[in-house]
């Protein structure tokens, strides 16, 4: 796997976490802040998993949990409340384009892979 990518994919987590510190933590943001970061998390996991030489088919299986992943992060951040804040509306469309790409990576590994 790519050191790149990976490291690229770690970035997302952390500035989705960011991005979490920033949006009102109320009643109906609760659950996805928590869900949306524990998701962007486990994309890079798994990625980083993916490169751990258990074979091809394990190898494959990670890199659609991880792609799994990303749609869920996207999924989750587009339900997060921003209240009218345009920055924090800016940012959350950042995020989900930069998810939006990441899952086209993603996918066009494991089409290279065959699968």
């Amino acid at each position: 796997m790519s050191k790149e990518l990976e490291d690229r994919f770690h970035n997302y987590a952390k500035a989705v976490r960011d991005f979490c510190t920033r949006v009102k933590w109320d009643i109906i943001n609760k659950e996805y802040i928590k869900q949306v970061i524990r998701s962007s998390g486990s994309v890079s996991a798994n990625y980083t998993e993916a490169s751990d030489d258990l074979g091809k088919a394990d190898e494959k299986m990670k890199l659609k949990t991880s792609r799994r992943e990303t749609k869920e992060t996207i999924k989750c951040l587009d339900l997060i409340l921003t209240y009218g804040n345009t920055a924090l509306e800016k940012e959350k469309l950042m995020l989900i384009d930069e998810g939006e790409q990441i899952r086209k990576i993603l996918s066009a590994i494991i089409k290279k892979l065959g699968g």
